[in-house]
């Protein structure tokens, strides 16, 4: 088939490449000139494991190319809609501008029996509300939710654990199914499930799914505090009760919490959709979700300061990561990126690495110290904070780290380090609701 896909930042240039690896002749479109030039070239705008080698294959054969101009959408049968909905300044809300550009400027080369498809994340409603916009030149409309994991987005879109379509009833509705269908054939002869359903329940899909996730995490760093007050271990709890097959291990990991371009904004706009439709009560928790989350951070600020007596002015603190996590060089809304910052306002020396978020930090926080490796960080560190879970910080030798720092205390923010196997080596160890 020939596809366009309207937007490339990261959800748009990771379904633009998987599509041409399907075999699909594919056209991306952005308003963003240089990451259209990146793009063209074959280069990933971002860092995103095996993106780079399927674009560079996508390209070379011809059946992926890129543009500015919305014209060149022209021919293609589906059009798949993969912009942004960050959250509003100042509010909760997600910001539709993005999309409703996006429908503005895509209506005018759509042809009768196109298809749109909706990927980006909205609010409940959104859809019913665009497809009468898609109608109006003969097209359809179908909301097709993404589920990917930032380090896995490749994996996740070519082999995803399962489909859905949103679409209307009816003979438009068939139509609409027909033409995903034969998008994603190749993934649907593996078997993979699919669930066809109506609009709002495929914009529902996602934000549940992501506001679940939240709350599976902040449930298990609220019980962290509790471990904390009470001499108990986190990690040994989410292992006992992990076994239980209705709880699950995933997920149930304590420490700093979440971040990134998904989770945070989406609760939030979740929480302002549901009291625009008057049902705010039915998720108010998720209020208390987003508190205990952030409270984690501001636990991490103290265990530092504790660790310097509460004297920081000049003090050094290695930060291992920026990163809102491992395999991604995202820092929206990023837990180590925020406590860097932090420590730094309370005049610490903030010495700062991250294999491949540096560049981003940077133009975010421009006054804290970076420098490129681990090593480096460590030197003449007076405490080691590890932020994100990065493997090469996971895998630190306690005794080689003893060498390079001036102080041996260890801040483990992701509990991802072995505490007796740092205590033996002189360290003094902190996780997050471990004794």
């Amino acid at each position: 088939m020939r596809i366009s896909v309207i937007g490339c930042g990261y959800l748009g240039a990771v379904h633009a490449a998987a599509m041409a690896e399907l075999g699909h002749d594919v056209v991306g479109v952005d308003v963003d000139e240089r990451k259209i030039d990146a793009l063209r070239a074959g280069s990933a705008p971002f860092f995103e494991p095996g993106l780079p080698e399927l674009l560079s294959s996508g390209v070379s054969s011809g059946r992926l190319t890129f543009t500015t101009d919305f014209a060149d959408v022209a021919g293609s049968t589906v059009h798949f809609v993969a912009v942004g909905t960050p959250q509003r300044p100042g509010e909760l809300a997600a910001d539709l501008s993005y999309v409703e550009a996006a429908i503005d400027s895509l209506l005018p080369h759509l042809s009768a029996g196109d298809l749109v498809v909706g990927k980006s994340t909205v609010p409940v409603g959104t859809a019913a509300r665009l497809a009468e916009r898609v109608r109006t030149v003969g097209a359809e409309l179908a909301w097709n939710p993404e589920f990917l994991r930032e380090g896995f987005a490749v994996k996740d879109t070519l082999e995803p654990d399962r489909l859905v379509y949103g679409i209307p009833a009816g003979d438009t509705g068939e139509r609409a199914r027909a033409l995903l269908d034969e998008v994603y054939a190749s993934i649907l002869a593996r078997d993979t499930p699919l669930v066809v359903t109506d609009y709002a329940t495929a914009e529902l899909v996602k934000v549940s799914a992501n506001a679940f996730l939240a709350t599976k995490i902040s449930f298990i760093n609220a019980m962290a505090e509790i471990a904390e007050a009470t001499g108990a271990d986190v990690t040994t709890l989410a292992d006992a009760i992990g076994f239980d097959a209705r709880i699950g291990r995933r997920f149930l990991n304590a420490g700093v919490g979440f971040g990134g371009g998904c989770l945070p904004k989406d609760i939030r706009a979740f929480t302002a959709r549901a009291e625009e439709l008057g049902k705010g009560e039915a998720v108010a928790f998720l209020k208390e979700v987003d508190k205990i989350n952030l409270r984690r951070r501001d636990r991490v600020v103290e265990l530092v300061t504790a660790s310097l007596s509460d004297d920081t002015a000049g003090r050094k603190v290695a930060v291992l990561g920026l990163a809102f996590k491992p395999e991604s060089d995202d820092i929206r809304d990023s837990p180590a990126l925020d406590v860097a910052t932090r420590l730094g306002k309370l005049g610490i020396r903030v010495v700062a690495t991250d294999p491949e978020a540096i560049d981003n930090a940077r133009r975010v926080n421009p006054a804290l110290e970076y420098v490129a490796t681990a090593d480096e960080a460590l030197q003449d560190a007076e405490v080691v904070l590890i932020v994100t879970e990065w493997r090469e910080y996971r895998d630190l030798d306690p005794e080689r780290t003893g060498t390079l720092v001036s102080g041996r205390t260890i801040i483990d923010a992701r509990n991802v380090l072995d505490p007796a196997a740092w205590r033996a080596a002189g360290w003094t160890y902190r996780g997050l609701g471990r004794p």
